[in-house]
């Protein structure tokens, strides 16, 4: 159990990881915050979650790779019970749901804490849905090589 664990906190982290730096490159590109961890800290701060000053961007990016590893034990519980096949179908499958959830989640998010932030709304939902399709494709390789040890 622990073990399992560990790996999914591997790949988590890793899916987490590379889909930030597409955010982060998305956002740089096109001059836009699209920086999930950024937008996180601002929600909670609207939201009255105020940590520590120092804390408060940090807790962006705690909540960000959190929310990557609910992501991903989900996807563990799909492909160990053959829900889901890793397959390239599979894997853009999840991608697609994953986006999807993503982009109603954060629609949510900026109507419940009455945060609009000066960004390009349709760009930022563009651009997460495509982050959350890497998130998937990473998590995919990342489990088929770690369970590829496993025997």
């Amino acid at each position: 159990m622990i073990y399992t664990l560990i790996q999914l906190l591997i790949i988590s982290i890793g899916a987490t990881t590379v889909m930030t730096w597409f955010s982060y490159t998305m956002s740089k590109s096109f001059k836009e915050l699209y920086k999930e961890p950024v937008l996180l800290a601002y929600a909670t701060e609207k939201m009255k979650i105020r940590p520590a000053a120092h804390f408060q961007k940090s807790l962006g990016w705690m909540l960000h790779y959190l929310i990557g590893l609910f992501f991903v034990i989900g996807y563990y519980i799909l492909w160990t019970k053959n829900i889901v096949p890793i397959s390239i179908i599979g894997t853009l499958s999840l991608g697609v749901i994953s986006g999807l959830i993503g982009v109603l989640s954060w629609i949510i998010i900026f109507r419940i804490t009455h945060h609009q932030p000066q960004i390009d709304f349709r760009g930022y939902y563009i651009q997460l849905f495509f982050a959350h399709v890497i998130f998937a494709a990473v998590a995919s390789v990342l489990f088929s090589i770690i369970y590829s040890f496993n025997g």
